[in-house]
């Protein structure tokens, strides 16, 4: 009788303890039962390479890792530290972060960092497939990786407590995920066999090609380009400004030192062959799923020249080629006296003579009627506004940079202007704030003479973006001829210079918003 209690209790107990331990089991969630919510607070808190990880756990978790990168997203850092190797673990630190598939990336450093050395340490930690630009940059502009202040950064050389401050190193990294976007560099590559023209032909072919194979149609979205300094990427321009429709965008640095690396690999080169131009290429994905929204361009502008004086007609040109300049002489419009270059400068500094900025920068604004073709297409008449540098002026001609100016072209003098810069500068936050739109990141290109040195306070030329758009990623480089095309509405074109667009601009900033409409809100 003991024993058979002994054995009911022992019996008892046991059914005990296992209920007991299913209740724990079904009232303790296994790790990968969090609720889905949960995870994603959490796996979107980790850096890349722990992020990269947790999409292979499980369907879940890699549903969860799709949900938070369902959305575009830009991440940049700015690292003004003097050794290149650390600026680019700091800046790559900081990007890395948070949760990024990187479809394309952009470097841009000081010149006193070298080049190939810069471009090889970031694609060790970029990897292969990734398309990549990297230049110098007159300036870089960003949010610093370790204080995370947002500032801008040039060798200006002005003293500072008593020595010359001259930053010429640093790099300011982006990385971009844009869903729905196909992204690739596309270069014009030089060549001695083929002329200019033929190669700017292929290369806008190429351009239409690719976007035509990843989108259906030979229109892309948007174009952020690079010219070498020894290149004159006028004509270029010109032809591409021809030969995309106006919702294109195309913004970047006219002159400065790049190297590239493009997801294509038979687009790559090596050895003695030098690209004269490369294209970062975004168009949209004829393969995008339904859940994706559209991502669009938009480009505004803060000019900083004004004209001066009257309109003038080129009477006679003649072009130095070695060294890329003209030498013209004019009349003023309704006036049959032909001037040599020392009598229109007289005229100009007259004309500026109350002018507040000390020694201005001066430009002539040349409107070309020029024919234009890509391959099979009809010749068209295109008029293009072209900004040349004034050198100086003689008892003979007036020398300014570049060519492609021909007689009877009209043309009118521009000078730097600071005051017309920052009342420019509100209209361009004006016109970014009037977009209405989920910016998720912004570039800027702005002139190298503008910054603290110009308009004697720091940071004018981003307020713009960063007021209209608080806590969007922004990164941006000063640059020695910044390229901008898009609306007219946003640049601020005027209704007689709507037919007559300038795409490469002088003294002024140009911003570029990336935003994103939902799938949802598209329906």
């Amino acid at each position: 009788m003991a024993e058979a209690e002994t054995s009911s209790s022992s019996s008892s107990s046991s059914s005990s303890s296992k209920l007991r331990m299913t209740k724990t089991h079904r009232t303790t969630p296994r790790f990968e039962e969090i609720n889905a919510d949960v995870l994603q607070n959490i796996l979107e808190r980790l850096p890349v390479p722990s992020f990269a990880s947790a999409t292979c756990v499980s369907k879940l978790w890699n549903r969860v890792c799709n949900r938070i990168l369902s959305r575009p997203k830009l991440a940049s850092a700015l690292s003004l530290n003097p050794s290149l190797h650390m600026a680019v673990e700091e800046v790559f630190d900081k990007v890395l972060s948070e949760p990024i598939r990187p479809h394309f990336a952009l470097a841009n450093i000081g010149s006193g960092f070298s080049l190939i050395d810069a471009f090889r340490l970031i694609t060790k930690r970029l990897g292969s497939s990734t398309p990549l630009i990297v230049s110098t940059a007159s300036g870089l502009i960003g949010r610093d990786a370790l204080t995370n202040e947002f500032r801008e950064v040039k060798p200006d050389g002005d003293e500072v407590g008593g020595y010359v401050e001259d930053i010429d190193t640093g790099i300011v990294f982006t990385l971009g995920y844009v869903p729905g976007l196909k992204v690739d560099a596309i270069p014009l590559l030089e060549t001695a066999k083929e002329p200019q023209e033929a190669m700017t032909d292929k290369f806008v072919k190429d351009i239409k090609d690719y976007t035509a194979s990843v989108s259906g149609c030979t229109s892309p979205v948007g174009i952020i380009i690079f010219g070498d300094p020894r290149v004159d990427m006028k004509p270029i321009i010109d032809v591409l400004d021809y030969a995309m429709p106006e919702e294109t965008v195309i913004v970047g640095d006219e002159r400065g030192h790049f190297l590239y690396r493009s997801g294509n690999e038979t687009r790559n080169v090596s050895g003695r062959t030098k690209p004269d131009v490369i294209a970062l290429t975004f168009a949209r994905d004829k393969d995008k799923s339904s859940g994706i929204g559209d991502i669009q361009f938009h480009v505004a502008l803060s000019n900083g020249v004004s004209a001066v004086g009257p309109i003038y007609k080129a009477a006679s040109v003649r072009v130095d080629i070695p060294e890329n300049t003209t030498w013209l002489t004019a009349r003023r419009e309704g006036d049959m006296r032909v001037l040599d270059g020392q009598r229109i400068l007289d005229d100009i500094y007259d004309e500026m003579e109350n002018h507040t900025d000390e020694s201005p920068d001066l430009y002539i604004v040349v409107t070309k009627r020029r024919k234009y073709r890509i391959e099979s297409d009809k010749t068209r008449l295109i008029t293009s506004l072209a900004v040349h540098g004034v050198i100086q002026g003689d008892e003979q001609y007036l020398y300014v940079d570049g060519v492609n100016i021909k007689t009877g072209d009209y043309f009118q003098f521009y000078h730097s202007d600071s005051n017309f810069a920052l009342s420019s500068s509100s209209d361009a936050y004006v016109n970014l704030k009037s977009l209405k739109k989920d910016v998720f990141g912004g570039l800027i290109f702005a002139c190298c003479g503008r910054g603290e040195s110009f308009f004697g306070r720091c940071n004018i030329d981003s307020s713009p973006f960063l007021d209209s758009f608080p806590g969007v990623p922004l990164a941006g480089i000063f640059c020695r001829g910044e390229i901008g095309r898009g609306s007219s509405s946003l640049i601020g074109e005027s209704n007689k210079e709507k037919s007559a667009h300038c795409c490469m601009h002088v003294f002024s900033t140009v911003y570029l918003a990336m935003s994103y409409t939902s799938a949802c809100l598209e329906c």
